[in-house]
């Protein structure tokens, strides 16, 4: 396979599922995959051998929180983000758009740029498209995103047309400004809720051409239920021959709904986040591991898992760690987190290759805990 080339290696006959594999300068991500946000070049309370175990295909950096510290220009002095970070395997940026329009009181928009406030020491900072390709180009990623402009949810319609044009208009100027062969940048989708607004986004976006597409503007506050109502139509409108990566979501059964309507790529801080507050994903549902119950409970995390944590240790132990507010507690529940999700994308891309993808999703929605998530 030649860099950048996304390969379709099996399709669902009743969905939209599909399995495939992108080649990237750091080698093959094969998709459905999930992949651990790391912000500031680290996974919160993981090492980078521990992710390798875990066999994370894809880690996420955020350009706003390393442009901020350490700089774009020290990570670029270490040799990149991989050498920085002792990560061998690829890498993806986002922009840090979402992280800037986020901080609604910090920020002055324009058709040429953003100018933002730091949230470090106030100090106030200019993007243009150019300048963030700038600072991607030195972070070092194999895969990064335009800068867009994230609106949020709710949110007027004019406020999200101007959002889309203008994220449309910056997606080319992304694409000039960008120099770096080895890596692949992704357009983004905008539009909220709209189904027009999405349309448009969708046509510019690709008409500027891009080795993968985003799809951003989701998780701001919509149900998964309007989200996935209109997130079937955006699928259906990008290239067949490019990765889709449905940005920040990491709700396990919207993963599974979204691959079946033909999403490749996942990325959420939720296995992490959730974690350093005592909660694990399991085949049973959220697990609240500061509950009571748990106190005499010598049995695994999750019978079903057969990551570390669940293979070495008892949810008593876990449960008096998360008590105690012992770190290891909040590593042992991210690595479970973790496994839950890659093990999960894992099992979405044999069940595509396999020819039962409606299957898989129909029992995994009708199993014990689905409704949790």
């Amino acid at each position: 396979m030649a860099l950048h080339d996304f390969t379709i290696q099996a399709a669902d006959a009743t969905t939209s599922a599909r399995a495939a594999v992108f080649m990237t300068a750091h080698g093959p991500v094969k998709t459905p995959a999930f992949m651990p946000v790391g912000t500031r070049a680290t996974v919160k309370g993981v090492t980078p051998d521990q992710l390798r175990a875990l066999d994370a295909p894809v880690v996420l950096a955020n350009t706003y929180h390393l442009f901020l510290r350490p700089g774009s220009d020290i990570v670029a002095e270490a040799g990149g983000l991989h050498a920085f970070m002792d990560w061998d395997r690829p890498i993806l940026t986002d922009s840090g758009g979402f992280q800037v329009f986020s901080l609604a009181d910090t920020f002055k928009l324009d058709d040429d740029g953003v100018t933002f406030r730091s949230i470090v020491d106030g100090a106030w900072h200019r993007w243009t498209p150019e300048e963030n390709m700038r600072v991607q180009e030195q972070l070092g990623a194999d895969i990064i995103m335009q800068l867009d402009q994230c609106p949020p949810y709710p949110a007027e319609e004019d406020h999200v047309a101007s959002a889309v044009r203008r994220s449309a208009a910056w997606a080319e100027r992304c694409k000039a400004a960008h120099h770096r062969d080895d890596q692949a940048l992704f357009g983004i989708i905008q539009g909220g809720v709209y189904p027009h607004l999405r349309a448009e986004s969708v046509a510019r976006t690709v008409e500027a051409g891009f080795c993968g597409y985003g799809i951003g503007g989701y998780s701001v506050g919509e149900s998964h239920e309007l989200m996935l109502e209109s997130l079937g139509p955006v699928c259906a409108l990008l290239p067949q021959d490019r990765p889709r990566y449905l940005m920040g979501v990491g709700n396990p059964t919207t993963l599974v709904r979204a691959i079946a309507l033909g999403v490749d790529l996942f990325d959420c801080v939720l296995p992490t986040r959730t974690a350093r507050l005592g909660t694990a994903f399991s085949s049973e549902g959220r697990l609240n591991l500061r509950n009571a119950r748990f106190a005499r409970d010598f049995g695994p995390l999750d019978p079903a898992c057969t990551c570390p944590t669940c293979t070495r240790f008892s949810r008593a132990y876990l449960r008096h760690l998360v008590n105690v507010k012992e770190m290891l507690g909040a590593t042992l529940l991210s690595i479970h987190n973790l496994h839950f999700l890659l093990d999960l994308t894992r099992h979405a891309r044999a069940a595509i290759e396999q020819g039962w993808y409606s299957r898989f999703m129909n029992e995994w929605l009708s199993g014990a805990g689905a409704e949790d998530y």
